[in-house]
Parts: C-alpha cells; sequence; structure tokens
C-alpha cells in the first residue's frame, strides 16, 4: 500500500468520528425518547389484556359445540380396545371391603386387587402389615377380541352398587362389571366370610361367547406384585421367600429360594400358585385347575420391596353365554396348623386335600417327619399350657434331651471304655514304630474287639441324634408361632437378638453382637474340650482336635443374625447336656470299667452268623481239603510210574 492509499483512509476515519460527534443527541432527547418507548410498551400490554377479556367473554357466551379432540380420542381407543373402548375411559377408585382378619382394597381400574392388609399383624417395626399395596401390582384377564389384545388391567370395571353394602347379613361382597356392550360382560365378585383368611373370588361372563369364539378353550389371567419386606433382617427373609405350586393330584414343588432371578414353566395342571414369603402368603386357588402356569420371581437386595413376584395361568372355559369360574384366594399366615385346617375344610367340603401347610418349610425326608410328629405336636401341647416362648422351648429342649437320654448314656459309655483303654493303645504305640501305620491300627483294633468295644460305639448314638438337630434348625426359623415373641433380651425370638449394635459392620458377622449365639459358641468351646479329655486317641489327632476348636468360631459367625430362638436351642442343649454327663459319670466307675473289659479280653473271640456263614459256605465251594487233593496227585503219580 502506497502513501496515497494510507492518507485517504486516515481522512475518512476523522470525518466519520466527527460526523459521529457533531451528531450525538443530547441527554434530553435520550430521556424522551425512553418515555415514548414505555408508553408504546404501556399501550401495548393493555391491548393485549383487553383482547384476552374479550376472549374469556366469548368462550363463556358461545361454548364449544365440536369436539374434535375427543372424537379423535375416541378413534383411538376404538381402533385399540373395539367393544371395551368405551371402559377405557373413567376414573378411578378403590373400594374396600374387611373382615375381622383381612382388608382388601379393590381399585375400579381393571377390578384388580389394590391391597391386603392383615388387621392382626404388624411389621417389625410396627406399621400395619401389607401384603402388598399400591400401583406395582397388577391383576386381570388377558384375551383376544376382535383381533386385539384385550388385558382387563386397562380398562374401568363398575360396581354393582353406588357404595359397598352387605351382601347377606354373614359375608361381604363387591362386585364389578366390565361392560362390552349390551348383555355383554365380565363380572368380578369378591367375597369376605367373617373370621376368615379365605376369600371367595369368581369371575362370571356373560355373553363373551359371542366375542371369543366358540373355539376358544381358555382365558390368561396374570397376576404380579411387588413384596414389600415385614421382617427385621432382610436377607434372611428373603432366603425363605418364593413362589409355590402345587401340581393337581400331586406334590408341592417351588422356585429357587437363593437365586437372584428364577422362571419355569409349567405345562400340566395346577391346583394352586402362591407367592410366599418367610411368615406371610397370598395364594390363588382354582375350584377345578389351572391347565399350566408361567410363574417368575426377582430378587432384591436393597429398597423396601424383597420380590417381585409374577405368575400367569391358564384358565379352562367352555365358551358358553354364561359362565362362572370359580376360585378363592388365602390371605394370611404361614402357620403350619392354621394351613392345615384350610386345607382339611377343603377336604370335607370338596374331597380334595390342598396340602398349603407343606409351604411350611419343615426339611425333607426324616427331618420333616421329626418336625411334623414330634416337634409340632409338643410344641402345640405345651402352647395350651405356657405363654412365654421361651420356657417353652426350654421344656421341649428338655423332652428332647430325655427322649435321647439312652443315646447319650450309650454314648458316653463307649467313650469310657476307650478312655480306660488309652494306657494300653499308648503301649501299642510305643510298641510299634509310626511308619507301619497299618499294623498300629491293626493291633489297636485287635484290641478293641477283644475287650468288647466298638469305635464306632460313641459317635452312631450322636449320628442318630443329629436328625432332630437338624430338624430343629429348620423349624425354629419358619416357625410363625416366635414371631415377635420376646424372651429375656430377645426382643423377637424369629430374628436375632441384639446386646450392642456396632458402629461398623464386620465382614461375614454383621454389625451387632447376638449374646445367645455367643453364650452358644462358649458353651460349644467347653464341650468340645470336655470330649477331648475323655476321647482315647486326641493324642493322635491333632488337626482334628484344633478342627474342633475352630467349628465354634465359625458358628459364631453363622449364627449371629439367624433367630435367636435357634441360638437359646443350641445353647441350652448343651446345658443340659453338661448336666447329664455329671449324672452319669457318678454311676459309671473307671475301674470297674476297666475290670470287665479285662475279663472280656479273657474269653474266647466269638464269631458272628456273618462270619459263621461265610466260613461255611467257603468249605461248600471248596469240596474236599487241600491235604486230600495233595494225595490225589500224589497217587495217580505212583501209579504212572508203576505202569
Amino acid at each position: 500500500m502506497d502513501r496515497n492509499s494510507i492518507t485517504g483512509i486516515i481522512l475518512i476515519a476523522l470525518i466519520l468520528i466527527i460526523f459521529s460527534v457533531l451528531n450525538r443527541p443530547s441527554p434530553e432527547e435520550i430521556e424522551e425518547a425512553r418515555r415514548r418507548q414505555d408508553s408504546l410498551e404501556m399501550v401495548r400490554q393493555q391491548l393485549e389484556e383487553e383482547a384476552a377479556e374479550v376472549a374469556r367473554e366469548e368462550i363463556v357466551e358461545e361454548p364449544v359445540t365440536e369436539e374434535p379432540d375427543t372424537n379423535q380420542i375416541t378413534t383411538d381407543l376404538v381402533d385399540r380396545f373395539g367393544v371395551f373402548a368405551e371402559a377405557a375411559i373413567g376414573e378411578d377408585e378403590i373400594y374396600t371391603i374387611e373382615n375381622e382378619k383381612i382388608t382388601l382394597g379393590i381399585s375400579a381400574k381393571g377390578g384388580r386387587l389394590w391391597s391386603v392388609r392383615l388387621k392382626e399383624y404388624q411389621t417389625w417395626d410396627s406399621l400395619p402389615l401389607m401384603l402388598f399395596d399400591g400401583e406395582n401390582n397388577s391383576f386381570g384377564l388377558n384375551f383376544f377380541v376382535q383381533n386385539r389384545s384385550i388385558s382387563t388391567n386397562d380398562l374401568y370395571f363398575n360396581p354393582l352398587d353406588e357404595e359397598l353394602v352387605p351382601y347377606a347379613e354373614d359375608e361381604s361382597t363387591l362386585a364389578l362389571r366390565l361392560y362390552a356392550g349390551e348383555e355383554r360382560y365380565i363380572e368380578y365378585v369378591y367375597t369376605l366370610y367373617p373370621g376368615s383368611y379365605m376369600a371367595d373370588f369368581n369371575i362370571n361372563m356373560v355373553g363373551m361367547d359371542q366375542l371369543l369364539g366358540a373355539t376358544a378353550s381358555f382365558v390368561d389371567l396374570r397376576w404380579e406384585i411387588d413384596v414389600p419386606g415385614q421382617e427385621r433382617v432382610s436377607s434372611n427373609e428373603n432366603n425363605y421367600s418364593t413362589i409355590q405350586y402345587k401340581f393337581l393330584g400331586d406334590d408341592v414343588d417351588k422356585l429357587s429360594e437363593r437365586s437372584d432371578h428364577d422362571h419355569e414353566e409349567l405345562r400340566t395342571r395346577l391346583k394352586w400358585v402362591a407367592f410366599k414369603q418367610q411368615f406371610f402368603s397370598s395364594v390363588l386357588i382354582a375350584e377345578d385347575h389351572f391347565a399350566s402356569a408361567i410363574v417368575e420371581q426377582q430378587r432384591f437386595d436393597e429398597g423396601p420391596y424383597i420380590r417381585n413376584y409374577m405368575m400367569d395361568v391358564r384358565i379352562p372355559i367352555e365358551s358358553s353365554p354364561t359362565e362362572i369360574i370359580p376360585m378363592q384366594f388365602y390371605f394370611g399366615p404361614n402357620h403350619f396348623n392354621t394351613l392345615k385346617t384350610y386345607s382339611r375344610s377343603y377336604l370335607a367340603a370338596r374331597n380334595y386335600d390342598l396340602e398349603m401347610e407343606r409351604m411350611v418349610p419343615l426339611g425333607w425326608g426324616i427331618f420333616g417327619w421329626v418336625n411334623r410328629f414330634v416337634v409340632i405336636p409338643v410344641f402345640n401341647f405345651l402352647e395350651g399350657f405356657i405363654v412365654n416362648y421361651g420356657i417353652i422351648i426350654l421344656l421341649l429342649t428338655v423332652f428332647i434331651k430325655i427322649i435321647v437320654f439312652p443315646l447319650t448314656y450309650k454314648s458316653y459309655v463307649s467313650t469310657s471304655k476307650m478312655r480306660v483303654l488309652k494306657p494300653q493303645i499308648d503301649a501299642i504305640n510305643e510298641k510299634i514304630p509310626k511308619e507301619k501305620a497299618m499294623e498300629r491300627q491293626q493291633a489297636t483294633m485287635k484290641l478293641y474287639k477283644r475287650a468288647g468295644v466298638n469305635p464306632m460305639g460313641g459317635c452312631l448314638p450322636m449320628l442318630i441324634q443329629l436328625p432332630i438337630l437338624i430338624a430343629l434348625f429348620r423349624f425354629f426359623p419358619s416357625s410363625f408361632e416366635l414371631r415377635q415373641e420376646s424372651f429375656l433380651w430377645a426382643t423377637d425370638l424369629s430374628t436375632y437378638d441384639s446386646i450392642m449394635d456396632l458402629p461398623f459392620t464386620i465382614p461375614w458377622y454383621g454389625d451387632h453382637v447376638s449374646l445367645f449365639t455367643l453364650l452358644m459358641c462358649i458353651s460349644t468351646v467347653i464341650y468340645t474340650r470336655m470330649n477331648s479329655q475323655m476321647t482315647a486317641g486326641s493324642s493322635q489327632m491333632p488337626g482334628m482336635q484344633t478342627m474342633m476348636y475352630i467349628m465354634p468360631v465359625m458358628l459364631l459367625f453363622i449364627f449371629n443374625s439367624f433367630a435367636s430362638a435357634l441360638s437359646y436351642y443350641y445353647f441350652l442343649t448343651n446345658i443340659i447336656t453338661f448336666g447329664q454327663q455329671a449324672i452319669i459319670k457318678r454311676f459309671v466307675n473307671d475301674e470297674d470299667l476297666l475290670k470287665r473289659l479285662n475279663e472280656n479280653k479273657k474269653k474266647p473271640v466269638s464269631k458272628s452268623n456273618f462270619q459263621k456263614r461265610l466260613e461255611e459256605m467257603s468249605k461248600k465251594r471248596g469240596g474236599q481239603s487241600p491235604k486230600t487233593k495233595d494225595t490225589g496227585k500224589k497217587k495217580k503219580s505212583v501209579a504212572r510210574r508203576k505202569i
């Protein structure tokens, strides 16, 4: 760029600056312009308000007669629901029926069970006990009509009466109808009887055969709920919660309690399906049967809910103009005798045993028999006289220990025999080096045999008592009788007792200290110590002895969050065992016992019948003796030499 161009640019810039300064408005002119702008804005707002007022007056004076939006919604509903389109519009309302035991909340939308409350019970923190409640639940029929998939959960039912009116003097009934045009409807009828945990539920279908078609043979009923936690320890409650079901004329089965998510397609006929918790259940019972079912559960480890349950049961129908599908609900406790009573009542009325008491986990095989025929009868008998369940458990423990006392005595005597023979066993061990372990063991067993000692005599009686211990391990955590029953420092025998809440959580142990568990473990250590002193071969098995002392420490971690009734029972068992051993010791003299064993060694060792039979069979198979056979061979060889 040359000098002339630069000079021109500078002159133009100076001219523009001078022009802007000369033409800048004065402060008075700026203020006047601002006032005019504010006046125009005020006029504009006033005009808008007047226009809005006129519009409101026109709307009031001239109501709109056309409803294009509503017509459009109705068209959409017809496309989606067909003959049920009118039922897709409505207002939800919760109706209530109740008796002395339960309160049912039933929603107009879907005609479904909205909530169930058990009036006699509370949660662990003294809140009303709701089996389920709220929007997270669904209950309704699913079927096809006019090539449309219909779910009654999306439709509104109408009550037959404006308000709940007792259907009869001794029962309470609510009937809701879902209309599908004139003379066609689906009706839900809920009926409660005084003092009962059972509720009748009938599905009445009128004129539905015209819509479902002559070939329709079933409808599906889907029920899904989120189960709130009721107990103090949700992890324990979860471990006893699952879906159970009874096959028609067959056994009761269930999904896995330990699985986070479980699903099963049941292709055979079913009598009932239950949403089971640790102490309460919601059961749907078919009057005839369910053709099949799909059941599914999901476990929640956090939050107010412990499980999501779902059942989709297939209900057979006959496609008649009027069809009644009778069913029943059970909403109540998992109390063995209560469930058994309802099952027997059903048996008397319909010649079918529901076996709902099988929902109480008493254990399989012999463990279940012990609980069913020994523990529960004794427990119930004591309940009739004693109110405090801690005392009942004490008396139950005494009763069981008296029953097994002959086995305890036999075990103690067998252990004493081995103890008094310990010096002779030590002599064998000194005589035979460690390298010849087999020879040492054979010599020891020979000594036991000559003295008439069974080395398993101390173990077998304990093994016989094992089913009782395992049976009670199953009984106490699932015993409804113990729920929220207090004893000493334990406020609830069905859950852990805490004498100290820790400000931190110890892995595998928890954030509290259970005193009953602590007492149980201390008494187990003492019991182990006493047995090790009585056992002859304790010095030969140091590894086993160490393991026996590690076991109580493991139990301390395992039982800390278990039912306090269980720890209390095992503690009582140890204490009573100490007393029994002290009594037996007064009647078993070691010197007299050793004298009898030494006398036994002088007697010839008798052979068992089994050993005698083996020897006789061996003689019969062998024919003549080996000596005779050898003589025959010699005769044959001599004859050959003569020839």
